[in-house]
């Protein structure tokens, strides 16, 4: 068998504690991000309950998905730990004692001084033709076969014994299985403009089959792009990824403010600091989200001073200076607001710059004329005043996240021009 074939993985999580939601799956996730940091990418991930038959249709449908197959939960000695009896009956094999296994398990529970149940005898058994790996933390050993072209590893559910055992004896082989195949992954962070705008904009840079590939998620507001770049070689597949980067930007412009895990508030504290300027700001609507997510940055104390919370009218008045009879022409949720705001921590704090939000995050508060979602957000500088109206759209937290992300921006790209 010619194991450097092998280019793809299928992972299958085993236990109806997962299903029910009583379980988080997050070894999933880590053999997800493990196999792809070795150039194996996981191609389908299957969630299955404790049930022979259910198994044994899941185990068919990985082994045609992928060339190798990582199964983890369902190995304990309880009745509901069927993962054994499945991957039998899918090899069309036979369980046999392992008189070694239980020895070593009898030495387990002896070195402690406890009695081994009768249930734990269980896992001593293996399918006909498998090989048992080592569990150094538990008593249930892991499965490993060679089966049709496939290769096909079980381990525990528990994390901490699932991880020491992909680490110490799994891993390594598929070091090896993927020798010759490099994946490097890059991500663009976009923000203002919505996914499909984006797709639009890319048009074909984003069909399937391309080699990078291009993938795109979305949340709160951020529009993540993976470029993922396969080849035989590390040097070959970054060229192919800063290839690919340059093609981005020059298609989606200002719309990229940073790479891979930077947020908002990283990048417009770095043009801050370079550029030796200061901000202060002053929230209504979003409660002091956009200062934490300044100051959320290490090192925020170079350019953020200070911020207010001026939630009620009469707080912007007596805080901020803004006129009475601003609010009551124009409402406390304007334009002309959220300008008198921005000035008014501006003047107060002594800053280059400062940012005021006014809007209404909901549930309640609407009226005709001024819906839910509907933010005033204005950046005051040296430059003059810009004030914007936006109507960000779902629930009261993803209007504020949203508002105080939209302000961010509109900073980065004062910075920027």
């Amino acid at each position: 068998m010619n194991f450097r074939a092998m280019r793809k993985a299928s992972i299958v999580s085993i236990g109806n504690e997962i299903l029910t939601g009583q379980t988080v799956d997050t070894n999933a996730a880590y053999l997800c991000e493990r196999l792809f940091s070795i150039g194996i990418p996981v191609v389908s991930c299957y969630t299955v309950g404790d049930e022979i038959e259910r198994i044994v249709r899941t185990l068919n449908s990985a082994s045609d998905d992928a060339e190798i197959v990582l199964v983890t939960g369902g190995l304990g000695p309880t009745d509901d730990d069927l993962t054994r009896q499945g991957f039998a009956q899918f090899l069309g094999s036979e369980l046999q004692l392992q008189d070694e296994l239980l020895q070593k398990m009898q030495r387990f529970f002896g070195r402690r001084n406890l009695q081994m149940s009768e249930k734990n005898k269980i896992q001593a058994y293996l399918p006909v033709g498998t090989k048992a790996i080592a569990n150094e933390l538990g008593t249930a050993p892991g499965i490993m076969t060679e089966f049709s072209e496939k290769l096909i590893f079980a381990m525990p559910g528990v994390p901490s014994e699932m991880k020491a055992m992909f680490e110490k004896s799994v891993l390594p082989k598929l070091k090896n299985i993927a020798a010759g195949q490099v994946i490097v992954l890059r991500k663009l962070r976009c923000f203002g403009a919505g996914e499909s705008n984006i797709a639009q904009m890319l048009g074909n840079l984003m069909h399937r089959g391309r080699n990078p590939l291009i993938n795109c998620t979305a949340s709160s507001g951020i529009i993540t792009l993976h470029i993922i770049a396969s080849a035989a070689n590390n040097d070959k597949a970054q060229k192919m990824v800063e290839k690919e980067e340059k093609m981005l930007r020059e298609h989606l412009g200002d719309l990229v403010f940073g790479v891979d895990e930077q947020t908002l508030a990283e990048v417009v504290g770095r043009k801050l600091v370079r550029e030796k300027k200061t901000i202060a700001t002053a929230e209504s609507c979003t409660g002091g989200i956009l200062a934490r997510l300044l100051t959320d940055i290490p090192g925020a104390s170079e350019y953020f001073t200070q911020g207010w919370v001026t939630y009620s009218n009469a707080a912007k008045i007596s805080e901020l200076g803004v006129q009475a009879e601003l609010i009551d022409e124009y409402g406390a949720v304007s334009e002309t607001v959220a300008c008198a705001m921005a000035c008014g921590a501006r003047k107060k704090a002594g800053t280059d710059f400062a940012i005021g939000i006014t809007g209404i995050a909901g549930p309640t508060g609407a009226t005709e004329h001024k819906p839910v979602g509907l933010v005033y957000i204005c950046v005051e500088s040296d430059s003059g005043s810009e004030t914007k109206r936006f109507v960000f759209p779902q629930d009261r937290d993803s209007i504020r996240f949203r508002a105080a992300k939209t302000a961010l921006n509109m900073v980065r790209l004062k910075l920027q021009n």
